[in-house]
């Protein structure tokens, strides 16, 4: 007996304010915004509903045009997670609804990690949020603040996510060696999935100050004792867009 595809939700928040790239989600990629490259990767995970959240009217027209669902939302919004949650609201979703969140500057990402983040977090009843992470190997990555990293417990939850090397090879670093090859050391990968009902009350949990020095906004959940489950991918994700050079990229590889 085929067993039953999982149900779920995929939200797209797309600002259109970018301090290195002015208008990002409506940058041409191959003759189409980069939101509606999205929007189509995530149609192809087999999402019951994709909604693009914005708070700008060009890129409502945009995505209009091209025939996937937008919805204007608030501009105040502190994170992306605010603005879904205020989608998973208007659309009257029910508790038991997972949604993922797939930001709208990863035009190239796979709707395997889609659903693989929408199946962890199903699989994980005490969880109310999953992401994803996959393995580092590189010393120069493991340093770099700009790649978050995640040490998980036994069950693969969680446990902390940090700009800083963790966790730290004392004795290996001592001598000036590279990673340990037995050593645990994961890439986070921004990609979330969230019950409806947790969305619901994102608004009313208080900003820890671990978020705010790290600036990652995930803290704020594991700092009230949430858990998030944590799926280990095998390949790294395709590219992101923050800067000039990584649009140059994608847009090679759409070519």
């Amino acid at each position: 007996m085929k067993s039953q595809a999982l149900e779920f939700y995929v939200v797209i928040p797309a600002r259109y304010a970018s301090t290195r790239l002015p208008g990002k989600p409506l940058l041409d990629i191959a003759g189409k915004p980069m939101v509606v490259w999205v929007a189509e990767r995530a149609k192809s995970s087999g999402a019951k509903e994709i909604v693009v959240a914005t708070d700008d009217l060009r890129i409502v027209d945009e995505v209009n045009q091209y025939g996937h669902q937008v919805m204007m939302t608030r501009a105040d919004h502190v994170s992306g997670t605010d603005r879904i949650a205020e989608v998973a609201l208007a659309q009257q979703w029910s508790d038991d609804a997972i949604i993922v969140n797939v930001q709208g500057d990863e035009p190239l990402i796979e709707a395997s990690l889609i659903v693989e983040v929408a199946n962890t977090l199903s699989n994980h009843p005490e969880s109310v949020m999953a992401t994803a992470c996959h393995a580092i190997h590189s010393k120069a990555d493991f340093l770099n603040p700009n790649i978050v990293k995640v040490v998980l417990d036994a069950q693969s939850n969680a446990l902390y996510f940090s700009r800083a090397p963790i966790p730290y090879p004392r004795d290996a670093f001592a001598t000036n060696s590279d990673l340990p090859d037995n050593m645990p050391v994961y890439r986070h990968i921004g990609i979330y999935a969230y019950r409806a009902k947790f969305l619901k009350q994102y608004a009313t949990i208080q900003p820890s100050a671990l978020e705010q020095i790290e600036s990652l906004e995930q803290l704020r959940v594991l700092h009230h004792g949430y858990k998030i489950s944590v799926s280990i991918s095998q390949n790294a994700p395709a590219a992101g867009v923050d800067t000039q050079e990584d649009l140059d990229y994608v847009r090679s590889v759409m070519r």
